[in-house]
C-alpha cells in the first residue's frame, strides 16, 4: 500500500511518502509557513519518487495537540488532498508520534510524553511498548507539568519539547523514575506513516469528512493568539 503522511503541528514541519515500499520524507524546521512549505514538500516528495498523488491508497496526517495554527493546516491540507482523491484518512496521535521515535531510538519500553503546550502547560500522554509499538496507557491531556505523575512505579523515559521547557517540575515528578530524556524529539511525518500503517489493518481509517484535529484545549479558538 502508498501511503502519504503529513505534520505540521509543531515548529517542525515534515512529509513521507511510501511508493512500493520505499520510504521519501522531508523534515524543516519553521515558526511560520507551514501551508506554504508542507505542500512544496509535497510537490518534492513525488518528484523524487517518479510519483504522483494517484498513486497514493490512503493518508495520513498528526491530527495533534500541538500548535492550534499548526494542527488546523495539517488536517486542512489532509482533507483537501482526501476530498479530491476520495481517499481514506488516518489520524494519528502526535504524542504517540514522538513515543513511538523515542523507542526507536533509545528501545526504552516506557515514555512520557510531555509537549510544551504553552501557557505555563504540557501536552502529556503515557505509553508503554508492545510488539515494537507504543501503546497509550490512560489518556492523553493538557495540564501544568506539575500535575503529570508516572503511569507506575516503572522506570521512564523522559521524550518531547516539555522535558525541556518544564524540567524542574517533570524531574520533580518523576523523582528516581527517569532513565533518561530526549527533549529534542519532535512529530515527524516518517514515523506518522509507520503509526498509520498499523491503524489502517486495523482498520482506524476515517472519510475525509470526519478526520478531525485533537486539540485537547476546550477553549482553544478563545486562546489562540497566546498559543500560537
Amino acid at each position: 500500500m502508498n501511503l502519504l503522511a503529513l505534520d505540521t503541528s509543531t515548529e517542525s514541519c515534515s512529509a513521507a511518502i511510501t511508493i512500493n515500499g520505499v520510504l521519501y520524507q522531508q523534515q524543516q524546521m519553521t515558526q511560520r509557513g507551514h501551508s506554504t512549505l508542507i505542500l512544496g514538500m509535497l510537490d518534492q516528495l513525488f518528484k523524487q519518487a517518479a510519483a504522483s498523488i494517484a498513486d497514493i491508497d490512503a493518508l495520513a496526517f498528526g491530527r495533534g495537540p500541538g500548535s492550534f495554527t499548526g494542527v488546523r493546516i495539517g488536517v486542512g491540507v489532509a482533507q483537501g488532498i482526501a476530498f479530491a482523491r476520495e481517499l481514506p484518512v488516518i489520524p494519528v496521535s502526535t504524542l504517540a508520534a514522538v513515543a513511538q521515535a523515542a523507542y526507536e531510538q533509545t528501545q526504552q519500553q516506557n515514555i512520557a510524553v510531555a509537549m510544551d503546550a504553552r501557557m505555563d502547560e504540557i501536552y502529556a500522554a503515557s505509553f508503554q511498548v508492545q510488539d515494537a509499538s507504543v501503546v497509550l496507557i490512560g489518556e492523553e491531556k493538557v495540564c501544568p507539568a506539575e500535575q503529570f505523575l508516572p503511569a507506575n512505579t516503572e522506570m521512564w523515559l523522559g521524550a518531547g519539547t516539555g522535558w525541556q521547557v518544564y524540567a524542574d517540575p517533570l524531574q520533580s515528578n518523576f523523582s528516581g523514575q527517569v532513565i533518561g530524556q530526549q527533549p529534542d524529539i519532535y512529530p515527524q511525518a516518517a514515523i506518522i506513516l509507520k503509526l498509520a500503517e498499523q491503524l489502517y489493518a486495523r482498520g482506524e481509517y476515517v472519510s475525509a469528512e470526519k478526520a478531525l484535529p485533537v486539540y485537547l484545549r476546550n477553549d482553544v479558538a478563545k486562546k489562540k493568539a497566546q498559543q500560537g
